[in-house]
Protein backbone atom coordinates (compact mmCIF):
# COMPACT_ATOMS: atom_id res chain seq x y z
CA UNK A 1 0.00 0.00 0.00
CA UNK A 2 1.36 3.42 -0.93
CA UNK A 3 2.00 6.02 1.77
CA UNK A 4 -1.00 8.24 2.53
CA UNK A 5 -0.96 11.89 3.60
CA UNK A 6 -2.39 12.59 7.06
CA UNK A 7 -5.64 13.95 5.63
CA UNK A 8 -5.95 11.39 2.84
CA UNK A 9 -9.40 11.15 1.28
CA UNK A 10 -10.80 14.29 2.87
CA UNK A 11 -10.24 17.17 0.45
CA UNK A 12 -13.57 18.62 -0.64
CA UNK A 13 -15.49 16.65 2.00
CA UNK A 14 -17.96 18.22 4.46
CA UNK A 15 -17.34 18.20 8.20
CA UNK A 16 -19.33 19.38 11.21
CA UNK A 17 -17.11 20.43 14.11
CA UNK A 18 -18.73 21.21 17.47
CA UNK A 19 -17.05 23.26 20.16
CA UNK A 20 -15.21 25.16 17.44
CA UNK A 21 -14.89 28.51 19.21
CA UNK A 22 -11.89 27.49 21.33
CA UNK A 23 -9.52 24.74 22.37
CA UNK A 24 -9.53 21.42 20.53
CA UNK A 25 -12.60 22.26 18.47
CA UNK A 26 -11.06 25.47 17.16
CA UNK A 27 -7.77 23.75 16.32
CA UNK A 28 -9.67 20.97 14.54
CA UNK A 29 -11.81 23.35 12.49
CA UNK A 30 -8.68 25.21 11.34
CA UNK A 31 -6.80 22.02 10.50
CA UNK A 32 -9.75 20.55 8.61
CA UNK A 33 -10.15 23.75 6.59
CA UNK A 34 -6.43 23.86 5.81
CA UNK A 35 -6.68 20.26 4.59
CA UNK A 36 -9.35 21.32 2.10
CA UNK A 37 -12.55 20.30 3.91
CA UNK A 38 -15.72 22.36 3.94
CA UNK A 39 -16.34 23.01 7.61
CA UNK A 40 -19.50 23.79 9.52
CA UNK A 41 -18.07 25.25 12.72
CA UNK A 42 -20.48 25.34 15.65
CA UNK A 43 -20.27 26.59 19.23
CA UNK A 44 -22.33 28.40 21.82
CA UNK A 45 -19.85 31.32 21.87
CA UNK A 46 -20.73 33.62 18.97
CA UNK A 47 -17.72 35.90 19.55
CA UNK A 48 -15.39 32.91 19.49
CA UNK A 49 -16.89 31.80 16.17
CA UNK A 50 -16.40 35.30 14.72
CA UNK A 51 -12.75 35.19 15.77
CA UNK A 52 -12.38 31.73 14.21
CA UNK A 53 -13.92 32.91 10.94
CA UNK A 54 -11.23 35.58 10.62
CA UNK A 55 -8.51 32.93 10.83
CA UNK A 56 -10.06 30.27 8.60
CA UNK A 57 -8.64 29.87 5.09
CA UNK A 58 -10.89 30.72 2.18
CA UNK A 59 -13.51 28.11 1.50
CA UNK A 60 -17.18 27.23 1.56
CA UNK A 61 -17.53 27.18 5.34
CA UNK A 62 -20.44 27.73 7.74
CA UNK A 63 -20.46 29.23 11.23
CA UNK A 64 -23.45 28.52 13.45
CA UNK A 65 -24.20 29.26 17.07
CA UNK A 66 -25.44 26.02 18.64
CA UNK A 67 -26.47 25.21 22.19
CA UNK A 68 -25.88 21.48 22.61
CA UNK A 69 -28.67 21.35 25.19
CA UNK A 70 -31.10 22.09 22.37
CA UNK A 71 -31.82 18.72 20.74
CA UNK A 72 -34.11 20.23 18.11
CA UNK A 73 -31.39 22.75 17.29
CA UNK A 74 -28.82 19.97 16.89
CA UNK A 75 -31.09 18.08 14.51
CA UNK A 76 -31.93 21.26 12.59
CA UNK A 77 -28.23 22.01 12.16
CA UNK A 78 -27.59 18.58 10.65
CA UNK A 79 -30.51 19.09 8.26
CA UNK A 80 -29.20 22.54 7.26
CA UNK A 81 -25.70 21.24 6.55
CA UNK A 82 -27.10 18.37 4.50
CA UNK A 83 -29.35 20.72 2.53
CA UNK A 84 -26.54 23.18 1.81
CA UNK A 85 -23.85 20.71 0.80
CA UNK A 86 -25.86 17.61 -0.10
CA UNK A 87 -23.52 15.55 2.05
CA UNK A 88 -21.97 15.12 5.49
CA UNK A 89 -18.77 13.08 5.63
CA UNK A 90 -17.36 13.84 9.08
CA UNK A 91 -18.82 14.66 12.47
CA UNK A 92 -16.13 15.76 14.92
CA UNK A 93 -18.15 16.16 18.08
CA UNK A 94 -15.81 17.97 20.45
CA UNK A 95 -18.06 20.45 22.29
CA UNK A 96 -18.50 19.74 26.01
CA UNK A 97 -19.27 21.40 29.32
CA UNK A 98 -17.61 21.03 32.73
CA UNK A 99 -18.97 22.54 35.93
CA UNK A 100 -16.59 21.73 38.77
CA UNK A 101 -18.34 21.17 42.09
CA UNK A 102 -17.53 19.29 45.27
CA UNK A 103 -19.36 15.95 45.26
CA UNK A 104 -21.67 17.04 48.08
CA UNK A 105 -22.48 20.35 46.43
CA UNK A 106 -23.59 19.00 43.03
CA UNK A 107 -27.19 20.04 42.32
CA UNK A 108 -29.71 18.51 39.96
CA UNK A 109 -29.06 21.39 37.57
CA UNK A 110 -25.30 20.76 37.68
CA UNK A 111 -25.94 17.12 36.84
CA UNK A 112 -28.54 17.79 34.14
CA UNK A 113 -26.62 20.43 32.18
CA UNK A 114 -23.48 18.28 31.94
CA UNK A 115 -25.35 15.12 31.00
CA UNK A 116 -27.44 17.06 28.47
CA UNK A 117 -24.48 18.76 26.76
CA UNK A 118 -21.98 15.92 26.96
CA UNK A 119 -24.11 12.79 26.58
CA UNK A 120 -27.60 13.53 25.33
CA UNK A 121 -26.31 15.76 22.52
CA UNK A 122 -23.86 13.04 21.51
CA UNK A 123 -26.71 10.58 21.05
CA UNK A 124 -28.91 12.87 18.97
CA UNK A 125 -26.09 14.33 16.86
CA UNK A 126 -24.65 10.89 16.12
CA UNK A 127 -28.07 9.56 15.22
CA UNK A 128 -28.98 12.49 12.97
CA UNK A 129 -25.64 12.48 11.14
CA UNK A 130 -25.66 8.70 10.87
CA UNK A 131 -29.11 8.73 9.29
CA UNK A 132 -27.95 11.18 6.60
CA UNK A 133 -24.94 8.99 5.88
CA UNK A 134 -27.03 5.81 5.70
CA UNK A 135 -29.76 7.35 3.56
CA UNK A 136 -27.21 8.74 1.10
CA UNK A 137 -24.88 5.75 1.27
CA UNK A 138 -21.98 7.88 2.54
CA UNK A 139 -19.18 5.85 4.20
CA UNK A 140 -18.57 8.66 6.66
CA UNK A 141 -16.70 9.11 9.90
CA UNK A 142 -18.08 10.02 13.33
CA UNK A 143 -15.53 11.03 15.96
CA UNK A 144 -16.73 11.68 19.49
CA UNK A 145 -14.76 13.04 22.42
CA UNK A 146 -14.63 11.52 25.87
CA UNK A 147 -11.84 11.99 28.42
CA UNK A 148 -9.16 9.76 29.88
CA UNK A 149 -11.11 10.15 33.11
CA UNK A 150 -13.78 7.81 31.73
CA UNK A 151 -11.40 5.04 32.83
CA UNK A 152 -9.38 6.72 35.60
CA UNK A 153 -12.36 8.25 37.39
CA UNK A 154 -13.13 11.83 38.45
CA UNK A 155 -10.72 14.30 40.02
CA UNK A 156 -11.56 17.59 41.77
CA UNK A 157 -15.24 18.21 41.30
CA UNK A 158 -15.73 16.48 37.95
CA UNK A 159 -18.03 13.64 39.02
CA UNK A 160 -20.98 14.51 36.76
CA UNK A 161 -18.68 15.38 33.86
CA UNK A 162 -16.86 12.07 34.08
CA UNK A 163 -20.13 10.14 34.29
CA UNK A 164 -21.22 11.79 31.06
CA UNK A 165 -17.91 11.06 29.36
CA UNK A 166 -18.06 7.40 30.34
CA UNK A 167 -21.47 7.34 28.72
CA UNK A 168 -20.02 8.74 25.49
CA UNK A 169 -17.76 5.68 25.17
CA UNK A 170 -20.70 3.31 25.65
CA UNK A 171 -22.94 5.23 23.23
CA UNK A 172 -20.26 5.31 20.55
CA UNK A 173 -19.78 1.55 20.76
CA UNK A 174 -23.49 1.09 20.14
CA UNK A 175 -23.43 3.39 17.13
CA UNK A 176 -20.31 1.62 15.85
CA UNK A 177 -22.18 -1.69 15.82
CA UNK A 178 -25.20 -0.21 14.05
CA UNK A 179 -23.39 2.00 11.55
CA UNK A 180 -20.42 -0.25 10.76
CA UNK A 181 -22.29 -2.40 8.21
CA UNK A 182 -22.98 0.82 6.26
CA UNK A 183 -19.25 1.63 6.07
CA UNK A 184 -19.54 4.41 8.64
CA UNK A 185 -16.65 4.42 11.10
CA UNK A 186 -17.39 5.56 14.65
CA UNK A 187 -14.59 6.22 17.13
CA UNK A 188 -13.84 8.12 20.31
CA UNK A 189 -10.86 10.21 21.36
CA UNK A 190 -10.08 10.33 25.09
CA UNK A 191 -7.78 13.28 25.84
CA UNK A 192 -5.74 13.60 28.99
CA UNK A 193 -4.72 16.97 30.43
CA UNK A 194 -4.89 19.38 27.48
CA UNK A 195 -4.07 23.10 27.55
CA UNK A 196 -7.56 24.39 26.76
CA UNK A 197 -9.77 26.99 28.47
CA UNK A 198 -11.81 24.17 30.07
CA UNK A 199 -8.68 22.87 31.78
CA UNK A 200 -8.38 26.10 33.73
CA UNK A 201 -12.07 26.68 34.60
CA UNK A 202 -12.51 26.77 38.40
CA UNK A 203 -9.22 24.95 38.72
CA UNK A 204 -6.35 25.89 41.01
CA UNK A 205 -3.15 26.66 39.07
CA UNK A 206 -1.17 24.36 41.37
CA UNK A 207 -3.49 21.45 40.54
CA UNK A 208 -3.01 22.13 36.83
CA UNK A 209 0.77 22.28 37.26
CA UNK A 210 0.80 19.11 39.35
CA UNK A 211 -1.23 17.27 36.72
CA UNK A 212 1.25 18.29 34.03
CA UNK A 213 4.18 17.21 36.20
CA UNK A 214 2.54 13.84 36.86
CA UNK A 215 2.31 13.11 33.13
CA UNK A 216 5.21 10.87 32.00
CA UNK A 217 5.96 13.43 29.28
CA UNK A 218 6.04 16.15 31.96
CA UNK A 219 3.67 18.47 30.16
CA UNK A 220 0.10 19.03 29.11
CA UNK A 221 -1.04 18.31 25.58
CA UNK A 222 -1.87 21.07 23.12
CA UNK A 223 -5.13 21.39 21.15
CA UNK A 224 -3.29 20.99 17.85
CA UNK A 225 -2.09 17.53 18.90
CA UNK A 226 -5.69 16.41 19.39
CA UNK A 227 -6.71 18.04 16.11
CA UNK A 228 -4.14 15.94 14.26
CA UNK A 229 -5.47 12.80 15.93
CA UNK A 230 -8.99 13.75 14.83
CA UNK A 231 -7.83 14.34 11.27
CA UNK A 232 -6.10 10.95 11.26
CA UNK A 233 -9.25 9.15 12.41
CA UNK A 234 -11.30 10.95 9.75
CA UNK A 235 -8.82 10.08 7.00
CA UNK A 236 -8.28 6.98 4.90
CA UNK A 237 -5.27 6.16 7.11
CA UNK A 238 -7.64 4.92 9.81
CA UNK A 239 -9.62 2.70 7.44
CA UNK A 240 -9.79 -0.27 9.85
CA UNK A 241 -10.13 1.62 13.14
CA UNK A 242 -13.72 1.34 14.30
CA UNK A 243 -15.44 1.27 17.67
CA UNK A 244 -12.17 2.29 19.31
CA UNK A 245 -11.43 4.72 22.13
CA UNK A 246 -8.10 6.36 21.34
CA UNK A 247 -6.12 7.37 24.43
CA UNK A 248 -4.27 10.67 23.85
CA UNK A 249 -2.95 11.47 27.31
CA UNK A 250 0.84 11.57 27.08
CA UNK A 251 0.92 8.46 29.24
CA UNK A 252 -1.33 9.87 31.93
CA UNK A 253 -3.52 6.88 31.24
CA UNK A 254 -1.90 3.60 30.26
CA UNK A 255 -3.71 0.38 29.43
Amino acid sequence: MSELALGAGLRGRVAIVTGASSGIGRATALLFANEGLKVCATARDSEGLKALEKEMPAGDHMYRVLDLQDVKGCEALVAEVDERYGSIFVLAHIGAYLRRKDLFEVTEDDWDVQLDVNLRATFFLNRAVGKVMIDKKIPGRIINFSSSSWMIGPMKGSDAYVASKGGVVSLARGFARQFGPHGIRVNVIAPGQINTPMQHVDNDSKIVADAAAACPLRRMGEPEELARTTLFLASDNASFIHGATINVSGGGLMY
